[in-house]
């Protein structure tokens, strides 16, 4: 009977095994937030890691020529609300200004203030629209540029899929009974025992594979490439 007890006990200890793709840490579609004309859209950099650099230019001509007219528009309205407000603050002085004169200083004064909050609005919104304008990649992998010169893209359209290549990870799809202590458990890869631990664990099952869920492992980035399979188990 103990023989048999002593045979039978690595079927309970077995952990199951599952095969996992080394990918990067991030992925992630970046959307247009403006609309315009892509006047640029670095196919060759499509596959590498780019340090500081842009990839995808939109037509931003008519926002620079507005934002030079608007600064210069600035410093004339900025000059006028110095002026208004010294008249104000003389003709509230005066004694013998009527209430009406002094009124009227005081909404010119009020004009000239408004006008220059609303350029200065004006600016940060055609700066904030030609930054937008230009994809600007630092320390990215470029895996994918889903525009082409040529084409007109809106609030929303897909630019181009980067990834974060910093790091790696694996994802596991548990089954319930292997959750209990998932965190604690040793992550063995490939027969050998690591000191990796499972990062990060969904609380509802995956939408896709609806009894399993969503377990993730991170790791150092590989030496040479990823999505190399690797066999895991978690013990």
């Amino acid at each position: 009977m103990k023989i048999l007890v002593w045979f039978l006990l690595p079927l309970f200890v077995f952990a199951k095994v599952h095969y996992a793709k080394v990918e990067p840490y991030e992925s992630v579609v970046l959307k247009s937030a403006v609309s315009g004309l892509v006047l640029e859209a670095d196919l060759e950099a499509e596959g590498t890691l780019v340090e500081d650099k842009r990839v995808i230019h939109l037509d931003d001509h008519l926002d620079k020529i507005n934002l030079k007219v608007s600064q210069e528009t600035l410093l004339i309205l900025q000059e006028t609300l110095k002026r208004k407000a010294s008249s104000f603050k003389r003709i509230d002085k005066l004694k013998t200004a009527s209430r009406t004169q002094k009124d009227n200083a005081f909404f010119s004064f009020s004009s000239a203030k408004t006008q220059v909050l609303d350029m200065q609005l004006k600016i940060a919104q055609l700066e904030d629209s030609i930054e937008k304008k230009s994809i600007i990649l630092r320390n990215k992998y470029l895996y994918k540029i889903m525009v082409r010169k040529g084409d007109y893209v809106n609030p929303g359209t897909p630019l181009a899929e980067v990834q974060d290549v910093s790091r790696a990870k694996l994802v596991l799809f548990l089954e319930p009974e292997e959750l209990k202590g998932v965190k604690t458990k040793t992550v063995y890869i490939d027969g050998k025992k690591t000191a990796y631990k499972v990062n990060k664990v969904w609380n509802v099952a995956d939408e896709k594979f609806i009894s399993s869920y969503r377990a993730e492992i991170y790791l150092p980035a590989p030496k040479e490439q990823f999505s190399k399979l690797l066999k895991v188990e978690l013990k």
